[in-house]
């Protein structure tokens, strides 16, 4: 059970990451869900951080 859970939080950090890379805004989030959304946005902040540091362009 607590791996199920792990995965789709891994999943939704993972989304929320390809989200930032292409530029989506983080409002476009998928996920009602507070665990879940706080995990893709995390995602998404790190996409946006690497972003700027220029790993990504």
């Amino acid at each position: 059970m607590k791996r199920q859970k792990r995965d789709r939080l891994e999943r939704a950090h993972t989304q929320g990451f390809k989200a930032g890379i292409s530029g989506r805004s983080k409002e476009q989030c998928p996920y009602q869900s507070q665990d879940i959304r706080s995990h893709w946005l995390g995602g998404w902040r790190d996409a946006i951080e690497a972003r700027n540091t220029g790993l990504f362009r």
